[in-house]
This record gives C-alpha cells, structure tokens and sequence, in this order.
C-alpha cells in the first residue's frame, strides 16, 4: 500500500505539472494573438497575456470592418488550426471555436485528471482486495509531513475560495452595470427618436387662423415619422433582447461559481478533520467526491479563460470601432447606429417643418395681425388695433444654414411673453371673435402661436441629438465610456475568478492526496502503539 500512495503522489505531482504547462499554453496562445501589435515596438516592454490591446485596424473596401483583427488571431479547431481572421462576431461560430482553444489546454488537464486519477483509484482499489501481504511500517515523517501539507493546502484553499468570491461578485456586479449602461443609453436614444417622431405629427397638425404646412411637407412628414418609429421599435427589441440575454448568463454564472467554491471549500474541510481523525471510509467517500468536483472545477477554469478572453476581444472591438462609427461591424448587434440615411433625412426635416412652422407663424402675424383692414372684411378683420408685433425669429436662412435673430424679432423661448402683450379681449361667438380692446391678436390665434413656437422650439433643440444619431456620436460615447470605466475592471476580475478557481483546483487536488496518506499513516501508527513492544 505504500506503492500505492507514492503512485498517488506520483500522480498529483504530473497532473500538477500539467496545470502549470496549461496556465502556459493559455498565455502562449493569447500572446500570438496579439503578437503583431508588439512588432517593431520597444522591447523594454512586456506583453502581458492578459492585457487587452487595441490597434488602429485600416479602413476594408467594403465598408465592412474587421473588429480587433490582431487580437483575436488565434487557431481555429473548426477549420484544421487554420488561423481564424473574422474578428470579434459572437454570431460566428468559428469566432466561438476559436476562443475556445485557448481553454483546450485546461479542458485536456481536467480529461487527464478523471482518466488518470480514476485509474490510480483503481489500482489501488485492486491492491486492497487481492494483495495478501500488507506492509504496516509506520513512518512518523510521512505522518508529520502529510499533517503540515493538509495544513496548508486547507488554508490555501480557503484563501482561494474568498479570493473567487470577492471576483465573482466584484467581476457580477461590474458586467451588469455595464449592461444596464448600455441597456440606458439605448433607451434614452429610443425616448428621444420617439418624442421627435411626435413632435413632427404635432407640427403636422398645428395651424393658426386655419392655416397649416403644405400638403406635400406633411406627407414628407408621415414617412420620416413611419422610419423614425421603426427605428425606435427594432433599436427597443433589440437592447432588451441582449439585455436579458447577457443578464440571464451572469446571474447562471454567479450561481455556479459561488456553488463551486462552497464545495470546494466544504471538501477541503470535511477532508482535514476526516483524515486527521482516520475515518478512512468517510475520507475515501470524499475522495471519490473530490475527483469528480475537480474535474468540473478545472473544466470551469477553462470557460472562465474563454470568457475572459471574450470581454477582452469586446473592450478592444469596441476602442477600434470608436474609430470608424460608420462602417458595418459584429457590434451593431450590441448598439447599433440608427440608419445613417433615416438620421440624415430626420435632420433634414426638422429644419424644414421648423422653418416652415416659422413662415406660417410669421405670414399670420405680417399680414394679418399687423394689417388694418376695413372692418366688416372678416375673417381678416376682427377689429386688431395698436403697436406692430414683433415677428418670429427663424433659425435658418433659405439654404437651412444657420441664421442670426434680426432686430425686433423675438425667439422661441421669448415669444409667448412678447406676444402676450399683443392679446386683445373679445367678444362675438367661438370662430367669429372680435377685438374689444386694444391688440393685435385674439386669445384663440394666440395659442395657435405659441403652440407653433413651442412646437418649433421642441423640433430645433432635437438638432444636435440628430446630429449624434448621423455620426453616431451616442454610440461613440457609450463605447468609450464602457472601454475607460468598466473594461479594465471587467478583465481585473474575470483574471480574479480565474485565479480563484486554479488556486482551489491546485490545492484540493494535493489536498485529496494527502488525505490519503495521512490516513493510512495514521491507521499504521495507531497500530504500531498497540503491538507490544
């Protein structure tokens, strides 16, 4: 049985071997995807494997853009370890394959584990029943070492267990604040495409004396409208549908991580106090346990890499497109830029309808309101007598260039008040009213007005969120935003979870070994003390 335990340790110390030769691989295989943005650069500095890097990706022919192309450069199992050159696309499925190599190496440590562990358990197994001759030498080294080395390898998995903790929350609660940054960002733009969409039906509705657009810019305004809310309706579903998506695997992650380190923790424990007590059954029900749950563990290990990984090549994807918002990229399925052609034409409408609202108003005011027609030439006259009003400042000249306030012209957030004091009493019935006292309009045509300038008012301050939406400035800024504050956290600590994760895997695994050899240790000296000296 002696044999048995060295082939034991024998064993944990290869498997050992193989974990660090995996860690290795793993940073060997992200370092060639990023081995070109180190050429031709100081060599003073060291790349590390888990350190993001973005380059300034050229422009593609088509329109369509490569996504951090260097990065992302690694072997695809799916196309006979070919090189993999589409970039970052979570809906390619050679993109997955290929993010996925770099945990292959794990994934084969946990495969050896299982195989070879399970056969170690075997063989021993085997010896237990069938070998007649039992050695019963008690070696108090042994029993001191594999005593001081249970030892540590508990608090070692203690420390690993806290340490994946404080990561799965730290790395939980950074991924869905960022989520619900991007999920606000989009509502906001979708709030703001749906009130300018209601604010141009409003405009094609106002009128003042019976006067309202033209039949053709009203027709121009049902089919922006019809664009603007389908825009806003599929940019909705969209950002909810990956909202929920990405929240359901975070929460299914933190759930199985923090399931992962109780037992871990637990089987760490329960292994100490079982094995210094030499209840040998309880400690080999355990190690059966062990071998199963560190198999899972390291395997997790190994998903934890491919996620990593993934936050890193979205970060950097999301630093290049920053770069050329326009061009057709994998990330519009995360926050795609509104239609180029609906923004622009959106933009142009606005300053249409607003400087057509501003035309009516001010065609009203010059040749009704300050006119003095002869009285009975209704509906004309209704008796407007005194002091001239002031006309509606128009923010753009016929070119729909920018335009300065004339002298004597009021603007948009002055003009109820400047015109109020233009308003006349009346008298007569609703339609027909005529001035009784001194003014230049009737309370009716006054709320025409204003209504006509706040509504104006309303369609020029949505300028500069239309302007945003043609360069995709809104965009620009969440994915600057997100790369600066919450992708160096999100990579800091997935790389925690990860270390966590090995941290336990690596002492549980010599934990079960140990377990073991402290135990049949321990069983020999108890019957050294009883043989008779």
């Amino acid at each position: 049985m002696a044999r048995a335990a060295a082939s034991s340790v024998g064993v944990a110390s290869v498997v050992l071997l193989l974990l660090v030769v995996a860690n290795v691989s793993f940073s060997e295989a992200n370092v060639e995807g990023i081995r070109d943005l180190s050429e031709g650069k100081s060599t003073s500095t060291v790349a590390s494997p888990w350190r993001r890097s973005a380059v300034e990706t050229p422009l593609p022919a088509n329109n369509s853009l490569v996504l951090a192309a260097a990065r992302t450069r690694r072997s695809d199992p799916v196309a006979k370890l070919t090189m993999y050159e589409g970039g970052w696309n979570i809906s390619d499925t050679h993109y997955w394959a290929s993010v996925a190599y770099t945990g292959a190496p794990l994934f084969l440590v946990a495969a050896v584990w299982f195989v070879g562990f399970g056969v170690v358990m075997l063989v021993i197994s085997c010896c237990c029943c069938f070998c007649r001759k039992r050695s019963d030498r008690y070696s108090p080294t042994s029993y001191i070492a594999s005593l001081v080395l249970l030892v540590i390898l508990t608090c070692v998995t203690i420390a690993g267990c806290f340490v994946l903790n404080a990561g799965q929350e730290s790395f939980h609660r950074s991924t869905i604040g960022t989520v619900d940054y991007v999920e606000g960002q989009g509502n906001l733009t979708v709030d703001n495409l749906r009130n300018f969409a209601g604010s141009l039906a409003a405009a094609k509705n106002i009128g003042v004396d019976n006067i309202f657009l033209p039949v053709d810019v009203q027709q121009k305004i049902d089919i922006v409208e019809e664009k603007l809310n389908s825009s806003a309706n599929e940019f909705s579903a969209r950002i909810v549908q990956n909202s929920d998506k990405f929240k359901n695997v975070m929460d299914k992650m933190q759930y199985y991580l923090m399931a992962v380190g109780v037992i871990m923790l637990g089987l760490a424990l329960l292994g100490f106090v079982f094995s210094v007590l030499g209840l040998q059954f309880l400690v080999s029900l355990l190690v059966i346990a062990g071998w199963v749950v560190l198999t899972v563990t390291i395997s997790m290990a190994g998903g934890f890499i491919l996620l990593h990984n993934v936050v890193g090549d979205t970060c950097v994807a999301m630093e290049e497109w920053v770069t050329h918002p326009q061009d057709h990229t994998a990330l519009d399925d995360i926050l795609p830029c509104v239609n180029v052609a609906t923004a622009n034409e959106s933009l142009h409408r606005s300053e249409e309808v607003t400087a057509q609202l501003v035309a009516l108003v001010n065609n009203v005011i010059v040749n009704i309101s300050n006119r003095d027609f002869p009285p009975g030439f209704k509906p004309l006259w209704f008796n407007q007598s005194g002091p001239l009003m002031p006309v509606l400042c128009n923010p753009f000249n016929p070119d729909m260039t920018a335009r300065k306030c004339g002298p004597g012209e009021v603007t948009f957030s002055t003009a109820p008040d400047e015109w109020k004091r233009f308003e006349c009493q009346v008298a007569g019935d609703a339609g027909s009213e005529v001035c009784t006292t001194v003014g230049r309009v009737t309370p009716p045509a006054y709320n025409q007005m204003t209504a006509a300038a706040s509504i104006s008012m309303g369609l020029y301050e949505f300028g500069p969120f239309l302007m945003q939406l043609q360069d995709c400035t809104f965009v620009r800024e969440t994915f600057t935003s997100i790369s600066v504050n919450n992708c160096p956290g999100l990579e800091r600590y997935s790389r925690l979870v990860y270390d966590g994760l090995m941290l336990m895997s690596v002492s549980v695994m010599l934990s079960v070994v140990f377990w073991m050899v402290h135990t049949r240790q321990r069983r020999r000296r108890a019957r050294c003390g009883k043989q008779p000296g």
